[in-house]
């Protein structure tokens, strides 16, 4: 007898059989979960690889970690140059939520702790951790935690963020290793993408330097030359307002000379110190400035408020090494848009460089035509003094001695008539022939048609459409420079009185020249408001009564306003 019944011989080896069964089976279900497991990876990394788009590549690899490791909620966070998140995208928060938490991380509390300690950090809850800051109103609960940093080449690019594992459960050493995978594959991709995007960049910035050096090539003049900078950077740079300014030229700061975008009047025509404001702190570096928040920012001291709605901006000097500093581009975007990173903003000095040297060469080509003129105008005043201005006096003289011969007192009257004309035509000639030849410098050296010409053209920048312009008589003969000064600054605070408050779609400028200097601006606007501000025009009532003259600004019947400064001009 061996001990054990015939009835109980079979049970216990049946029972190892069964227990041996249920582990190979459970070993077969863990083999094809972590198969399965491997092939969602794999597919996972072949998702986020296949596109080339930097935004669609943190979208995707956010969701792919999500689904591998079961994750309710995910994010990724892009650190900045300042150590903060410039970027934050989230996945599985509903754009309710989003709005009730308000705004999105910048990289404190735990999120900073993956920032400062880039290693991978697992929780089961989230409270627990000294670096917890806990949640805003409105945040959906969040328990368990998993991050871990995605590095492109050997440098910290952001972090993967993975909170609340569904049905309760907390992440495990598993969890850690496909997301550690995946970061490593995410890396590659996000590589790929950012030179994807810096040489489409490249490729778009080479564009426009040959359009702004062909725009030169064809003639255009410094004004067009900085329409075309403006529109190209604020396109390519994705910007909401694009700024340029140059050196002010009656003292020393900045003068924005054209501003497109948002809230852009606010610049126009503004002169900006060089200490205490934005573009100034470019133009004493003489590199690039770069701000996450353009209205908080602690380098702007001074000038009206008009940050309202602005976040990330850079400003980078116009300039060449040997040439210095010849102006300021400014490129802002609207609050809440990502900062001009690296790959943005590396690209702006090359393109103001180009633009620093389209703007010598159309100087130069410009004191090149200013010298021809003035040989021209020498060539043109030599004649009328040797030629015209001689056959004047000569006839003059003719008729007078011919008087003593008329006896008819009608024709003598006539002929005494035409010796006058002949000397106030004399008088006109010399003149003109001193007006060609005063060369003086300064602003003097170009006359009132040209600036006040000059002036419309800035105008209609602002104005989104180009006034009418008459001009008559000797303006830059019989108006002294003082006047000229005032003239045109009359001229300048008029139209831009129209650009900021009329809303017209017409305006006519005249300037009219003999006994006295008349100055007029007409708008089809809304006409003068009963409690508006005035400043603007006692300045300008100010100006004509210095001079002896008058102002008047008047609502027209039909509509819209009439601005009329006149002074006195000196007689021969």
């Amino acid at each position: 007898m061996d001990g054990t019944s015939e009835k109980g011989s079979p049970a216990l080896p049946q029972l190892h059989l069964d227990e041996l069964l249920d582990e190979l089976q459970a070993r077969l279900d863990a083999a094809r979960g972590t198969r399965d497991r491997v092939h969602s990876l794999l597919e996972a990394v072949l998702a986020v690889g296949r596109d080339l788009e930097l935004a669609q590549v943190l979208r995707h690899i956010v969701e792919a970690a999500v689904t591998l490791v079961d994750a309710e909620y995910g994010a990724l966070g892009v650190i900045g140059e300042d150590q903060r998140l410039s970027r934050f995208i989230p996945v599985g928060v509903t754009d309710d939520q989003v709005e009730k938490i308000g705004n999105l991380p910048t990289g404190h509390g735990l999120l900073g702790e993956l920032i400062r300690h880039p290693q991978a950090l697992r929780l089961s809850e989230i409270g627990a951790h000294p670096s917890s800051s806990g949640f805003p109103a409105g945040h959906p609960p969040m328990h368990s935690f998993l991050g871990v940093p995605i590095r492109v080449r050997d440098k910290v690019f952001g972090n993967l963020y993975l909170t609340e594992k569904r049905g309760g459960r907390e992440f495990d050493a598993e969890d850690e290793a496909v997301l550690a995978t995946l970061a490593v594959a995410a890396g590659v991709a996000i590589d790929n993408a950012r030179l994807y995007t810096q040489a489409r960049l490249r490729e778009r910035w080479l564009t426009a330097n040959a359009e702004v050096t062909n725009g030169l090539l064809s003639g255009h003049g410094e004004t067009e030359t900085l329409d075309l900078l403006v529109a190209r950077a604020g396109e390519i740079a994705g910007a909401d307002l694009t700024v340029v300014a140059l050196p002010a030229a009656e003292r020393e700061g900045l003068e924005v000379r054209t501003a497109i975008g948002l809230d852009a009047e606010l610049h126009s025509g503004l002169v900006l110190p060089l200490s205490g404001s934005f573009m100034g702190a470019a133009a004493q570096t003489g590199g690039l400035v770069v701000s996450g928040d353009v209205g908080n920012d602690p380098r702007i001291t001074t000038g009206p408020p008009r940050w309202a709605g602005l976040g990330p901006a850079v400003a980078v000097p116009i300039g060449t090494p040997q040439g210095g500093v010849r102006g300021v581009l400014m490129l802002a975007r609207a609050a809440g848009k990502p900062v001009f990173d690296e790959d943005e903003s590396a690209p702006l000095a090359g393109f103001a460089g180009q633009a620093a040297v389209a703007m010598e060469l159309a100087e130069r080509r410009r004191d090149s035509e200013q010298v021809a003129l003035l040989q021209e105008r020498d060539r043109i005043a030599r004649d009328l003094h040797d030629l015209a201005l001689q056959r004047l006096f000569a006839t003059g003289m003719t008729l007078q001695s011919a008087t003593r011969f008329i006896e008819h007192p009608e024709a003598r009257e006539r002929v005494l008539r035409a010796i006058d004309d002949l000397d106030e035509t004399a008088r006109t000639i010399r003149a003109t022939i001193f007006g060609l030849r005063d060369h003086e410098s300064g602003p003097q050296a170009t006359g009132l048609r040209a600036r006040a010409a000059d002036a419309v053209e800035r105008a209609a920048t602002v104005l989104g459409f180009a006034p009418a312009l008459r001009m008559t008589g000797l303006l830059d003969v019989t108006v002294p420079p003082p006047v000229a000064e005032d003239a045109v600054a009359v001229l300048q605070e008029a139209l831009s009185n129209a650009a900021r408050h009329a809303h017209a779609s017409a305006v006519e400028v005249t300037l009219t020249a003999g006994a006295e200097l008349v100055v007029t601006v007409t708008d089809n606007g809304v006409g003068l408001s009963a409690g508006g501000r005035r400043s603007g025009l006692a300045n300008l009532a100010d100006r004509a009564r210095a001079h002896g003259g008058a102002f008047q600004a008047r609502a027209l019947p039909r509509g819209g306003t009439e601005v009329r400064w006149q002074v006195p001009l000196p007689v021969d």
